[in-house]
Protein backbone atom coordinates (compact mmCIF):
# COMPACT_ATOMS: atom_id res chain seq x y z
CA UNK A 1 0.00 0.00 0.00
CA UNK A 2 1.05 3.57 -0.69
CA UNK A 3 2.36 5.58 2.27
CA UNK A 4 3.56 8.76 0.55
CA UNK A 5 3.46 10.38 -2.87
CA UNK A 6 6.00 12.33 -4.86
CA UNK A 7 6.67 12.90 -8.53
CA UNK A 8 4.36 12.67 -11.53
CA UNK A 9 1.07 10.78 -11.27
CA UNK A 10 -1.15 10.58 -14.34
CA UNK A 11 -4.97 10.45 -14.14
CA UNK A 12 -5.54 8.19 -17.13
CA UNK A 13 -8.32 8.33 -19.69
CA UNK A 14 -10.66 5.38 -20.18
CA UNK A 15 -10.27 4.29 -23.82
CA UNK A 16 -13.54 3.25 -25.45
CA UNK A 17 -14.53 1.59 -28.69
CA UNK A 18 -16.92 3.03 -31.24
CA UNK A 19 -19.81 1.38 -29.44
CA UNK A 20 -18.87 2.95 -26.13
CA UNK A 21 -17.40 -0.20 -24.59
CA UNK A 22 -14.22 0.04 -22.51
CA UNK A 23 -11.19 -0.94 -24.60
CA UNK A 24 -8.99 -2.85 -22.16
CA UNK A 25 -6.32 -3.78 -24.72
CA UNK A 26 -5.81 -0.13 -25.68
CA UNK A 27 -5.82 0.81 -22.00
CA UNK A 28 -3.03 -1.66 -21.17
CA UNK A 29 -0.71 -0.46 -23.94
CA UNK A 30 -1.38 3.18 -23.04
CA UNK A 31 -0.61 2.63 -19.35
CA UNK A 32 2.48 0.60 -20.20
CA UNK A 33 3.86 3.51 -22.23
CA UNK A 34 3.23 5.96 -19.38
CA UNK A 35 5.14 3.74 -16.96
CA UNK A 36 8.00 3.31 -19.41
CA UNK A 37 8.11 7.10 -19.81
CA UNK A 38 8.85 7.47 -16.11
CA UNK A 39 5.64 8.35 -14.28
CA UNK A 40 5.57 7.61 -10.56
CA UNK A 41 2.03 6.23 -10.57
CA UNK A 42 -1.34 6.31 -12.30
CA UNK A 43 -4.88 7.17 -11.29
CA UNK A 44 -7.71 5.01 -12.63
CA UNK A 45 -11.34 6.17 -12.66
CA UNK A 46 -10.67 9.82 -11.89
CA UNK A 47 -12.42 12.74 -13.57
CA UNK A 48 -10.14 12.31 -16.58
CA UNK A 49 -11.24 8.66 -16.68
CA UNK A 50 -14.90 9.74 -16.96
CA UNK A 51 -15.69 8.25 -13.56
CA UNK A 52 -19.35 9.44 -13.50
CA UNK A 53 -20.10 7.11 -16.44
CA UNK A 54 -17.86 4.15 -15.51
CA UNK A 55 -19.67 1.20 -13.92
CA UNK A 56 -18.37 -0.72 -10.93
CA UNK A 57 -17.64 -3.70 -13.20
CA UNK A 58 -15.68 -1.49 -15.59
CA UNK A 59 -13.76 0.04 -12.68
CA UNK A 60 -12.82 -3.47 -11.58
CA UNK A 61 -11.61 -4.42 -15.07
CA UNK A 62 -9.58 -1.21 -15.43
CA UNK A 63 -8.02 -1.64 -11.99
CA UNK A 64 -7.05 -5.25 -12.74
CA UNK A 65 -5.51 -4.22 -16.06
CA UNK A 66 -3.58 -1.37 -14.44
CA UNK A 67 -2.26 -3.67 -11.71
CA UNK A 68 -1.14 -6.15 -14.37
CA UNK A 69 0.97 -3.46 -16.05
CA UNK A 70 2.11 -1.42 -13.05
CA UNK A 71 2.74 -4.21 -10.54
CA UNK A 72 5.88 -5.68 -12.14
CA UNK A 73 7.32 -2.17 -12.53
CA UNK A 74 6.53 -1.22 -8.92
CA UNK A 75 4.28 1.69 -9.82
CA UNK A 76 1.27 2.36 -7.57
CA UNK A 77 -2.29 2.36 -8.87
CA UNK A 78 -4.66 4.87 -7.28
CA UNK A 79 -8.37 4.36 -7.94
CA UNK A 80 -11.00 7.10 -7.85
CA UNK A 81 -13.75 6.03 -5.45
CA UNK A 82 -15.23 9.29 -4.21
CA UNK A 83 -18.93 10.12 -4.52
CA UNK A 84 -21.25 12.59 -2.78
CA UNK A 85 -22.61 9.75 -0.63
CA UNK A 86 -20.40 8.63 2.25
CA UNK A 87 -21.78 5.08 2.43
CA UNK A 88 -21.26 4.60 -1.32
CA UNK A 89 -17.76 6.03 -1.11
CA UNK A 90 -16.86 3.63 1.71
CA UNK A 91 -18.20 0.65 -0.30
CA UNK A 92 -16.31 1.63 -3.47
CA UNK A 93 -13.13 2.28 -1.50
CA UNK A 94 -13.33 -1.13 0.17
CA UNK A 95 -13.87 -2.77 -3.23
CA UNK A 96 -10.89 -0.90 -4.69
CA UNK A 97 -8.77 -2.28 -1.88
CA UNK A 98 -9.98 -5.81 -2.61
CA UNK A 99 -9.07 -5.28 -6.27
CA UNK A 100 -5.48 -4.48 -5.35
CA UNK A 101 -5.47 -0.68 -5.48
CA UNK A 102 -2.59 0.95 -3.61
CA UNK A 103 -4.71 3.95 -2.58
CA UNK A 104 -8.03 5.65 -3.30
CA UNK A 105 -8.61 9.15 -4.63
CA UNK A 106 -11.63 10.56 -2.79
CA UNK A 107 -13.11 13.83 -3.99
CA UNK A 108 -14.76 16.32 -1.63
CA UNK A 109 -18.48 15.42 -1.65
CA UNK A 110 -20.10 17.36 -4.47
CA UNK A 111 -23.58 18.84 -4.97
CA UNK A 112 -24.72 18.32 -1.36
CA UNK A 113 -22.55 21.19 -0.10
CA UNK A 114 -21.93 19.67 3.36
CA UNK A 115 -20.40 21.52 6.30
CA UNK A 116 -16.66 21.46 6.86
CA UNK A 117 -17.26 19.11 9.80
CA UNK A 118 -19.28 16.80 7.57
CA UNK A 119 -16.46 16.70 5.01
CA UNK A 120 -13.92 15.76 7.69
CA UNK A 121 -16.17 12.94 8.86
CA UNK A 122 -16.64 11.79 5.25
CA UNK A 123 -12.88 11.31 4.99
CA UNK A 124 -12.70 9.66 8.40
CA UNK A 125 -15.22 7.06 7.22
CA UNK A 126 -13.42 6.50 3.90
CA UNK A 127 -10.12 6.00 5.73
CA UNK A 128 -11.74 3.43 8.03
CA UNK A 129 -11.61 0.92 5.15
CA UNK A 130 -7.86 0.55 5.64
CA UNK A 131 -7.00 1.61 2.07
CA UNK A 132 -4.77 4.74 2.01
CA UNK A 133 -6.78 7.82 1.04
CA UNK A 134 -5.78 10.76 -1.15
CA UNK A 135 -8.16 13.67 -0.63
CA UNK A 136 -9.17 15.66 -3.70
CA UNK A 137 -10.01 19.36 -3.44
CA UNK A 138 -11.61 20.76 -6.62
CA UNK A 139 -14.18 23.46 -5.78
CA UNK A 140 -14.95 24.20 -9.44
CA UNK A 141 -16.60 20.77 -9.60
CA UNK A 142 -17.82 20.26 -6.03
CA UNK A 143 -19.38 23.66 -5.36
CA UNK A 144 -17.65 24.00 -1.99
CA UNK A 145 -14.18 25.12 -0.94
CA UNK A 146 -12.20 23.61 1.93
CA UNK A 147 -10.88 25.96 4.59
CA UNK A 148 -7.15 25.53 5.27
CA UNK A 149 -7.91 24.28 8.79
CA UNK A 150 -10.25 21.68 7.30
CA UNK A 151 -7.48 20.47 4.99
CA UNK A 152 -5.12 20.22 7.96
CA UNK A 153 -7.73 18.21 9.90
CA UNK A 154 -8.21 15.84 6.95
CA UNK A 155 -4.46 15.38 6.51
CA UNK A 156 -4.17 14.63 10.23
CA UNK A 157 -6.55 11.66 9.91
CA UNK A 158 -5.00 8.22 10.14
CA UNK A 159 -5.08 6.63 6.71
CA UNK A 160 -5.07 9.88 4.73
CA UNK A 161 -1.70 10.09 2.98
CA UNK A 162 -2.05 13.34 1.03
CA UNK A 163 -4.19 15.61 -1.09
CA UNK A 164 -4.61 16.50 -4.74
CA UNK A 165 -4.96 20.28 -4.81
CA UNK A 166 -7.07 21.53 -7.71
CA UNK A 167 -8.27 24.59 -5.83
CA UNK A 168 -7.43 26.92 -8.70
CA UNK A 169 -4.34 28.66 -7.37
CA UNK A 170 -1.40 28.35 -5.00
CA UNK A 171 -3.01 29.89 -1.91
CA UNK A 172 -3.82 26.56 -0.23
CA UNK A 173 -0.29 25.28 -0.86
CA UNK A 174 1.16 28.45 0.67
CA UNK A 175 -1.11 28.07 3.73
CA UNK A 176 -0.05 24.45 4.25
CA UNK A 177 3.63 25.23 3.72
CA UNK A 178 3.47 28.01 6.32
CA UNK A 179 2.36 25.56 9.00
CA UNK A 180 5.43 23.34 8.69
CA UNK A 181 5.34 19.59 8.17
CA UNK A 182 2.40 18.21 6.24
CA UNK A 183 1.58 15.13 4.24
CA UNK A 184 2.08 15.05 0.48
CA UNK A 185 0.37 17.72 -1.60
CA UNK A 186 0.16 17.04 -5.33
CA UNK A 187 -0.71 19.79 -7.77
CA UNK A 188 -3.91 18.97 -9.64
CA UNK A 189 -4.08 22.19 -11.67
CA UNK A 190 -1.71 21.60 -14.55
CA UNK A 191 -1.05 25.31 -15.20
CA UNK A 192 0.19 25.78 -11.62
CA UNK A 193 2.49 22.76 -11.52
CA UNK A 194 5.83 24.56 -11.46
CA UNK A 195 4.56 27.30 -9.14
CA UNK A 196 3.31 24.70 -6.67
CA UNK A 197 6.62 22.86 -6.74
CA UNK A 198 8.24 26.13 -5.75
CA UNK A 199 5.79 26.42 -2.85
CA UNK A 200 6.49 22.92 -1.54
CA UNK A 201 4.29 20.52 -3.48
CA UNK A 202 5.59 16.94 -3.64
CA UNK A 203 4.68 16.56 -7.30
CA UNK A 204 1.69 16.67 -9.59
CA UNK A 205 -1.35 14.61 -10.52
CA UNK A 206 -1.59 15.97 -14.05
CA UNK A 207 -3.92 14.99 -16.88
CA UNK A 208 -1.71 16.77 -19.42
CA UNK A 209 1.15 14.41 -18.58
CA UNK A 210 -0.52 11.73 -20.70
CA UNK A 211 0.97 13.71 -23.60
CA UNK A 212 4.67 14.65 -23.65
CA UNK A 213 5.04 12.50 -20.54
CA UNK A 214 8.83 12.55 -20.47
CA UNK A 215 8.80 16.36 -20.64
CA UNK A 216 6.64 16.58 -17.50
CA UNK A 217 8.91 14.08 -15.76
CA UNK A 218 11.88 16.24 -16.78
CA UNK A 219 10.33 19.36 -15.22
CA UNK A 220 10.02 17.52 -11.90
CA UNK A 221 13.46 15.94 -12.04
CA UNK A 222 15.19 19.22 -12.93
CA UNK A 223 13.42 20.92 -10.05
CA UNK A 224 14.45 18.22 -7.59
CA UNK A 225 18.07 18.53 -8.76
CA UNK A 226 17.99 22.25 -7.99
CA UNK A 227 18.04 23.24 -11.67
CA UNK A 228 15.28 25.78 -11.12
CA UNK A 229 15.73 27.89 -14.25
CA UNK A 230 15.95 24.83 -16.49
CA UNK A 231 12.84 23.43 -14.83
CA UNK A 232 10.98 26.71 -15.33
CA UNK A 233 11.91 26.84 -19.00
CA UNK A 234 10.96 23.20 -19.54
CA UNK A 235 7.57 23.87 -17.99
CA UNK A 236 7.11 27.02 -20.04
CA UNK A 237 7.47 24.95 -23.20
CA UNK A 238 4.51 22.82 -22.04
CA UNK A 239 2.12 25.72 -21.41
CA UNK A 240 0.68 25.88 -24.97
CA UNK A 241 -0.21 22.17 -24.74
CA UNK A 242 -1.79 22.55 -21.30
CA UNK A 243 -3.91 25.49 -22.42
CA UNK A 244 -5.15 23.59 -25.48
CA UNK A 245 -6.05 20.50 -23.46
CA UNK A 246 -8.31 22.50 -21.14
CA UNK A 247 -9.91 24.76 -23.75
CA UNK A 248 -12.90 22.40 -23.81
CA UNK A 249 -14.13 19.96 -21.14
CA UNK A 250 -11.56 17.36 -20.08
CA UNK A 251 -10.90 14.65 -21.27
CA UNK A 252 -12.25 15.21 -24.80
CA UNK A 253 -9.22 17.19 -26.07
CA UNK A 254 -6.86 14.75 -24.38
CA UNK A 255 -8.58 11.74 -25.92
CA UNK A 256 -8.42 13.37 -29.35
CA UNK A 257 -4.67 13.94 -29.08
CA UNK A 258 -3.98 10.48 -27.67
CA UNK A 259 -5.96 8.88 -30.49
CA UNK A 260 -4.15 10.98 -33.12
CA UNK A 261 -0.82 9.90 -31.65
CA UNK A 262 -1.84 6.25 -31.56
CA UNK A 263 -1.65 6.01 -27.77
CA UNK A 264 -5.28 4.84 -27.67
CA UNK A 265 -7.40 3.39 -30.45
CA UNK A 266 -10.31 5.83 -30.43
CA UNK A 267 -11.31 9.29 -29.19
CA UNK A 268 -14.82 8.04 -28.28
CA UNK A 269 -16.26 9.73 -25.20
CA UNK A 270 -19.48 9.09 -23.30
CA UNK A 271 -22.33 11.55 -23.00
CA UNK A 272 -22.96 14.04 -21.54
CA UNK A 273 -19.41 14.85 -22.70
CA UNK A 274 -19.01 15.37 -26.43
CA UNK A 275 -16.06 15.21 -28.85
CA UNK A 276 -13.94 18.30 -29.38
CA UNK A 277 -15.12 21.03 -31.73
CA UNK A 278 -13.77 21.34 -35.25
CA UNK A 279 -12.01 24.57 -34.30
CA UNK A 280 -10.12 22.89 -31.46
CA UNK A 281 -9.31 19.90 -33.67
CA UNK A 282 -7.54 22.24 -36.04
CA UNK A 283 -5.63 23.86 -33.19
CA UNK A 284 -4.59 20.47 -31.76
CA UNK A 285 -3.54 19.30 -35.22
CA UNK A 286 -1.43 22.42 -35.59
CA UNK A 287 0.20 21.71 -32.22
CA UNK A 288 1.01 18.17 -33.37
Amino acid sequence: MLTEMKGIYVPVVTPMGAGGEVDIRSFESYVKQLVEDGVNGIVVNGTTGESPTVTLEEMAALTAAARLVCGPMNRPVIVGTGTNDTASTVRKTAIAGELGADAALVVVPYYSRPSQEGIIEHYRQAASTGLPIVAYEIPSRTGIRLAPDTVRAILDLDGVIGIKDSSGGIELMIELASSGDHKSVLCGEDLYFHAMLCCGAAGGMLASASVRTTAFVEVYEQFMLGQLEASRQSFGALLPLIRLLFREPNPAPLKYLLARQGSIASEHIRLPLTPVSEELRQQLNAWL
